[in-house]
């Protein structure tokens, strides 16, 4: 229907996710058991990763990582500003510094030339962001941080799926992804640390309960220790069987879910390419495998003569929901008054922040929709 309000991102749940779900519900064992370390088992299958750990949320992964590493006062953290601003909170209430790097004008995402320029000898971690679906280009970056003897985890919160010349991300080093309602699938809530690091995974497995000696859920007794003793301080980070059992499902259709979103994108870039005063982002140079989370333009606001927001706000009083992602971390408020940053030196975050919008893209979308999407566009560009 042409006024039925088109949102910016839907969840696709099925009658089989629904059921999975009302399953561990009837079987009375409802927070982490069984479904979550099979859960983690299948992401390790899928990504290639050597440990997976299931969680709350991909911001809880961020935060047991910045308190795996011990990171706090004195310390820099190196992330792009053209993030969620989850990241940015973490490291700044973990005492830490957050330093920015800027990014690609045309694919939003950190290079290993804008990286390099920010560290320092305080420089503890580095966070690059693989960006809407597509992949930084991490092998060079994971070189560097080598060399430079820093920790690198990728924020992969967009990237299920995404592929960096042959191998799924999550495959190698330490990524954290995010089953929010809006990514690729979902658990309503939720996380994955993967990491080929041995250690670092018992200490995030400890850390997300309580910092006790046994996980939440014991794989060898099918329950906990009584006896399991605190060895650090720790959260409660641990994802519940019931948030398993629909991420289980999801995982076996995202093949789907990304063939059906990787249609809709190119859909789109056919039709916006005859507009002057759109553009989509840029195909990263290096081989690479999309796996289309977001469907991000940038708005010429002098050929369109509006701002993003007055554009975000001409589209839905068509019933069409649009994203903004994102409004760069350091023109928030606090971070602007706090920070102080200068922007020349984030010349192409800042540029971006001010035309970037993401229009709806999600499975369950028809082609029609891109075409009333597109059309909408149009209409407000000749107003």
């Amino acid at each position: 229907m042409k006024n039925k309000f088109l949102p910016f991102s839907k969840p696709s749940i099925s009658d089989a996710d629904i059921e999975t779900v009302c399953d561990v519900m009837r079987s009375g064992w409802l927070t982490t058991g069984k479904q979550a370390a099979l859960f983690e088992k299948q992401f390790c299958k899928y990504t290639g990763a050597a440990h997976c750990v299931a969680l709350c949320s991909a911001t809880a992964g961020m935060h047991l990582l910045l308190s795996a590493l011990g990171i706090g006062p004195g310390d820099e953290v190196l992330t792009p500003s053209m993030t969620w601003v989850s990241t940015v909170n973490l490291i700044t209430l973990a005492g830490a510094t957050p330093v920015f790097a800027d990014i690609d004008r045309d694919t939003l995402m950190v290079t290993p030339e804008t990286i390099e320029k920010c560290v320092t000898e305080k420089t503890r971690l580095i966070i690059p962001v693989h960006f809407a679906g597509a992949p930084a280009d991490i092998g060079p970056i994971r070189d560097m941080a080598a060399t430079h003897g820093i920790f690198l985890a990728e924020d992969a919160a967009h990237a299920l799926g995404t592929k960096y010349k042959g191998d799924k991300i999550g495959a190698a080093g330490t990524c954290i992804f995010s089953f929010h309602p809006i990514k690729n699938i979902t658990t309503g809530e939720g996380g994955m640390f993967c990491t080929d690091n041995a250690g670092l995974a018992d200490s995030i497995r400890r850390l997300k309960f309580h910092g006790l000696g046994a996980d939440a859920y014991d794989r060898a007794t099918g329950g906990r220790s009584p006896t399991a003793e605190v060895l650090e301080p720790g959260f409660k980070y641990n994802l519940t069987d019931m948030a398993a059992a629909l991420g289980i499902s999801q995982l076996n259709r995202i093949d789907d879910f990304n063939g059906k979103r990787k249609a809709l994108a190119a859909r789109y870039r056919k039709q916006l390419a005859k507009l002057d005063a759109v553009t989509p982002l840029f195909d990263p140079p290096y081989d690479y495998g999309h796996a289309w989370h977001l469907f991000v333009i940038r708005l010429d606001i002098d050929k369109a003569n509006m701002s993003v927001d007055d554009f975000i706000d001409e589209m839905k009083t068509r019933n069409i929901g649009v994203g903004r992602h994102f409004k760069a971390v350091h023109l928030h408020k606090f971070y602007r008054e706090t920070l102080r940053l200068d922007p020349e030196n984030l010349k192409n975050t800042e540029w971006n922040s001010m035309r970037i919008c993401s229009l709806p893209l999600f499975p369950d979308m028809e082609p029609e929709d891109v075409d009333r999407v597109v059309n909408a566009i149009k209409e407000i560009l000749t107003k």
